[in-house]
């Protein structure tokens, strides 16, 4: 699949490309070992849904999309933006946003978080909700940084019981 984007950072070549089949297993290899890493697979989590292990198949919906970072030929990590079901209307998700532990803190989450706002805007959402965890603390102040606000409670029905941290982002 050609690239939509390709940087240049100071340590390697960073390319973002929509997701393939090929993507799946370490995809979910990637979220799976991210979460038990931080203490965080535990039943109302990514760790345990089923589109974990098919999202090059999830995603193949109007108005989503799911984009893939690699290093040299690597997948590094991926994020999503999908229309979860009772979100209101012209809101979307940030879904699945992981990155594997030798690709964290080189700024490839921000350059997935950049890539899914753009696809967002460009699709017509007006806002982007995510769900997150407090032991994912640090995607949580990239999630900060980046603009969104916390909410006071959970908006659409990911099924995701055991995340507490609930953010907007107005776009």
């Amino acid at each position: 699949m050609k690239a939509i984007n390709r940087i240049e950072l100071k340590e390697f070549s960073v390319e973002i490309r929509e997701i393939e089949f090929q993507d799946n297993e370490r995809i979910a290899k990637i979220l799976r070992e991210t979460l038990l890493e931080h203490g965080a697979a535990k039943p109302g989590t990514a760790y345990f849904d089923e589109s974990t292990d098919h999202l090059f198949e999830h995603f193949q919906k109007p108005k989503c999309a799911y984009f893939v970072a690699s290093v040299n030929d690597q997948v590094a990590g991926g994020v999503g933006i999908y229309p979860t079901e009772g979100l209101p209307s012209g809101i979307c998700e940030l879904v699945k946003m992981y990155i594997d532990k030798d690709f964290r803190g080189f700024g490839i989450g921000k350059l997935l978080l950049t890539e899914a706002v753009k696809f967002a805007k460009s699709i017509n959402y007006s806002a982007i909700y995510l769900e997150s965890m407090p032991e994912l603390d640090k995607a949580v102040s990239i999630y900060t940084h980046m603009g969104f606000k916390s909410l006071n409670a959970p908006l659409g029905n990911t099924g995701h019981f055991s995340c507490p941290i609930w953010m907007l982002l107005e776009i």
